[in-house]
C-alpha cells in the first residue's frame, strides 16, 4: 500500500480530494489531503502568504506524522511548492505526480507561465494580498477547462472557494536540483498526451525536461480539475502509477 500526499491547485482545500480520496482510503492506501496556509479551513492562518511557507508546511507535515515513500501529488498551481519539498526532501518522497500541472524550474513562478492578460488580471485583482478566484468564462478562456463539471459542481466549487494568497503565484521558487532524478509522472487532463509528446520531441523549454528516464506520462482526458470530474479514475490513474 501507498502514502499519498495530495496537493490542491489555486483556491482549493483538502475538501478538494474527498472523492478521490475515498476510494484510495478504501484500498488500503494512507491518504493525507492538504490545506496549504492562507487556503479553505485555514484562510484565516497569518503567514502563509508566501510559496517557501507553503514549502515548510509540507515538510512539517512529512515530520510530524513521520511520512516516507510519499507519493506527492500537485494539481495545477501546486506545482509549486510540491516540486519545492521534493528538492528539499528527496529522501522521502517515491514518486512525484503533477496532475494536469508540471514541473517548474529553478528561479521561476507560476505568475510566469501566465499568459500576459491573465497576469494583468492579477495585477488589478489582488485585494488584500490574494486573488479571488476568477470567473468560470475567464477561467476556461485561458485554458482551465471546466470539461466533466455540471451546474451543482460548479456551484459548490464556486463557494468552497477561497482567494489565493499572492505569494503562491508570484514568489519564485529556489531549486537544488536535489529531486531531479526522482520517479515522476504527469497525468494530462485538459491537454491532448500526443500533443504532449509531440513538444517533448521538439525540445520545447516548457517539456524538454519529461523526456528524461525517470518520467511516466498517463492522459485521462476531461477537464481542469480530474478530483471533481472524473474522482474515481483520478484515484485509478494515481494507484497506478504509485505501483510503478
Amino acid at each position: 500500500m501507498s502514502t499519498f500526499v495530495l496537493v490542491p491547485g489555486f483556491w482549493l482545500g483538502a475538501w478538494a480530494w474527498d472523492e478521490v480520496a475515498a476510494p484510495l482510503r478504501a484500498a488500503g492506501h494512507l491518504v493525507h489531503a492538504v490545506s496549504l496556509p492562507g487556503l479553505a479551513e485555514r484562510a484565516g492562518q497569518d503567514g502563509g502568504s508566501g510559496l517557501e511557507e507553503h514549502i515548510a508546511d509540507l515538510a512539517e507535515l512529512l515530520v510530524r506524522e513521520d511520512l516516507w515513500e510519499v507519493v506527492l501529488v500537485a494539481h495545477s498551481g501546486a506545482c509549486a511548492p510540491v516540486g519545492g519539498l521534493a528538492d528539499r526532501m528527496p529522501e522521502r518522497i517515491r514518486r512525484v505526480v503533477y496532475l494536469d500541472s508540471g514541473p517548474m524550474t529553478d528561479g521561476s513562478s507560476v505568475y510566469e507561465l501566465w499568459q500576459p492578460d491573465f497576469q494583468r488580471m492579477a495585477d488589478t485583482s489582488v485585494v488584500d494580498g490574494r486573488l479571488p478566484m476568477p470567473s468560470w468564462e475567464y477561467l476556461a478562456e485561458h485554458g482551465s477547462s471546466v470539461a466533466g463539471l455540471d451546474e451543482a459542481a460548479l456551484a459548490r466549487f464556486r463557494s468552497l472557494a477561497t482567494p489565493e494568497p499572492a505569494g503562491a503565484f508570484r514568489d519564485r521558487l529556489r531549486l537544488t536540483g536535489a529531486g531531479a532524478e526522482l520517479p515522476q509522472a504527469m497525468v494530462s487532463c485538459s491537454f491532448p498526451l500526443d500533443r504532449i509528446r509531440e513538444l517533448i520531441a521538439a525540445g520545447h523549454p516548457f517539456f524538454a525536461g519529461l523526456a528524461g528516464p525517470n518520467w511516466e506520462l498517463r492522459e485521462l482526458p476531461t477537464g481542469h480539475w480530474p478530483m471533481f470530474s472524473r474522482p474515481a479514475d483520478t484515484a485509478a490513474v494515481l494507484a497506478e502509477l504509485a505501483a510503478l
